[in-house]
């Protein structure tokens, strides 16, 4: 006669096997979702290659078209900008001292996306000895995401390594993906501000070459590196990713 198993034992087999069953099927649900994830991402990316691949070619035909009627094509104004810190605290002014705050520029090299606009062109123009800023690339917001970009999760600063990092930060407003985080910086879509604000302000170095002591005070169209540099300033960040 085989021995009798105690009440205790079987209960604690059941409650095995039942936890073992759950682990199980979350790993299957997770592999799942990180199979679907990968595919909507991939399709997120063709559809917005595809999209700028259009922009590009309208942009193109309206340059071609005004000089064959003789004329100038003049693309849309800039909606975002990038700012970079390129001094320290010493000798700055109470309220340019405010104003980076709010643009979260607390260290030098510290760079951050802006939309443009009224209030913030104003504010620029009170704080261009300190910091530079120009009209960023498509080209130059991936490459900082790509290389420089952290989250900000739970207020910590994270690496942005995987999808699911933004997907936590950011998924509740749609964006789910770097291609989605990239392609909401760039158009300055309705959720920028949860998307840049999920950015955690890119820490660039020192550039290769070094700014000059001599014109680093000075505005960029004087010859220095102070100011609004328009389409240069993807050169710049090239030189301090």
């Amino acid at each position: 006669m085989a021995p009798k198993v105690p009440e205790s034992v079987l209960k604690k087999q059941a409650t095995q096997a039942k936890i073992a069953e759950q682990a199980k099927q979350a790993s299957y649900e997770a592999r799942q979702k990180k199979r679907q994830d990968k595919k909507d991402a991939i399709a997120a990316a063709e559809k917005y290659s595809a999209e700028y691949a259009a922009a590009d070619a309208a942009a193109v035909a309206n340059r071609r078209q005004a000089k064959a009627q003789g004329g100038f094509y003049v693309p849309a104004a800039p909606k975002l900008a990038l700012i970079i810190r390129i001094r320290g605290t010493i000798g700055v002014s109470p309220k340019a001292k405010k104003i980076m705050q709010l643009f979260r520029l607390r260290q030098i090299h510290n760079a951050t996306f802006v939309k443009l606009n009224e209030s913030t062109v104003r504010m620029l123009r009170l704080i261009e000895p300190y910091v530079t800023y120009g009209y960023p690339t498509r080209s130059t917001v991936e490459k900082l995401i790509y290389k420089r970009g952290f989250g900000k999760l739970n207020k910590q600063r994270i690496p942005i390594a995987d999808n699911s990092v933004i997907e936590e930060g950011v998924g509740s407003v749609g964006v789910k993906c770097c291609a989605d985080l990239i392609h909401e910086i760039y158009t300055v879509g309705p959720n920028f501000k949860e998307a840049n604000n999920f950015l955690w302000p890119f820490k660039l170095t020192s550039p290769r070459g070094g700014f000059s002591n001599k014109t680093k005070l000075v505005h960029f169209l004087e010859g220095g590196e102070a100011g609004n540099r328009g389409e240069e300033i993807n050169k710049l960040v090239k030189r301090m990713i």
